[in-house]
């Protein structure tokens, strides 16, 4: 067998051995695309309904947005007279400011329930080292700072107890009867700010297991008595959680920062740590502690914001 022999042999045995990948392959190949043929006007017509439409998708996204955004916004932006007739137009086609809360009401509402549902209680946030604690936390009081007049005869009231009445505890009491737990977590302000503090004091679940709430609880309700406003008139602060937050390992009733006691401006003695909430869940001089069936008031949804407020 010469060389020319030898070569069409090796090529026929290769087409033998390829042709079964070769009727695979054209069982699975895409087919050649037809040409289809449209009248010029059509597609002219049908490229100007299309512009239409996205147009007016366009700007009815636009005038939604301008809808949703607060009045204050809008009279930054136009001028008096031309914001009394956009209202009388909003109001004409019933976009009132009465649906605009309900509709942002009912978002919230979603937001929460949605967060309520993913919430664990055994997921952790993250913990940090002391290098990486930030200097000079932020005193973010709503109003004023109080003065510290109150902390000498500061007491801690709890109610809504399964044993059916009230207690009384002090600082002593809290201090010595439960054992002191410090994390190093990150504080997140709803305004947009982080800082990463070291906290330490009694764990809520530890209180919780020595003066049970009611069976029928669900929620807590926490005030600040001696909270104040801007112009350091009484403004008592309030904030709900549920049992379920005030039971995770980390959720800490705090008496310390940074190893010491805690100043006024975060705090003293007794402050919420929930930093797996917003900073304005945090509520601090806490002075009473309620336990409810029902969803108590919260003084920052009161005024717009979620209830709920799980980061």
């Amino acid at each position: 067998m010469d060389g020319d022999e030898a070569k069409v042999h090796d090529a026929s045995e290769h087409e033998e051995k390829t042709e079964p990948e070769k009727k695979v392959r054209s069982r699975f190949a895409e087919e050649a695309p037809s040409p289809i043929l449209v009248p010029r006007r059509r597609l002219q017509m049908q490229s100007r309904r299309d512009f239409l439409i996205y147009g007016a998708g366009a700007v009815a996204a636009a005038s939604a947005f301008w809808w949703l955004l607060p009045d204050d916004t809008h009279g930054r932006v136009l001028t008096q007279a031309q914001k009394a007739r956009l209202d009388s137009l909003q109001a004409r086609t019933g976009l009132t400011a009465a649906r605009k809360e309900t509709l942002l009401g009912k978002a919230l509402t979603f937001d929460d329930d949605v967060a309520e549902a993913l919430y664990s209680p055994n997921r952790t946030v993250p913990t940090y080292a002391k290098s990486q604690i930030t200097p000079d936390l932020r005193n973010n009081y709503g109003g004023g700072t109080p003065e510290p007049d109150y902390i000498p005869d500061w007491t801690l009231k709890l109610d809504g107890l399964a044993a059916g009445k009230p207690q009384t505890l002090r600082l002593h009491d809290l201090v010595t009867r439960f054992g002191h737990h410090d994390e190093i977590t990150r504080l997140v302000c709803v305004e947009g700010w982080s800082a990463i503090a070291w906290w330490g004091g009694l764990r809520f679940a530890d209180l919780l297991r020595a003066f049970p709430p009611a069976p029928d609880a669900r929620w807590v309700n926490m005030e600040s008595a001696v909270n104040v406003d801007t112009d350091g008139n009484s403004d008592p602060y309030y904030v709900s959680i549920d049992l379920g937050t005030a039971r995770h390992s980390q959720t800490l009733l705090a008496t310390h920062q940074d190893g010491k006691p805690l100043t006024v401006e975060h705090g003293a003695p007794l402050r919420l740590i929930a930093p797996m909430k917003l900073g304005l869940k945090n509520i601090k001089a806490i002075t009473h502690i309620t336990y409810t069936a029902k969803e108590p008031a919260d003084y920052w949804n009161e005024r717009g914001y979620s209830k709920y407020d799980g980061i």
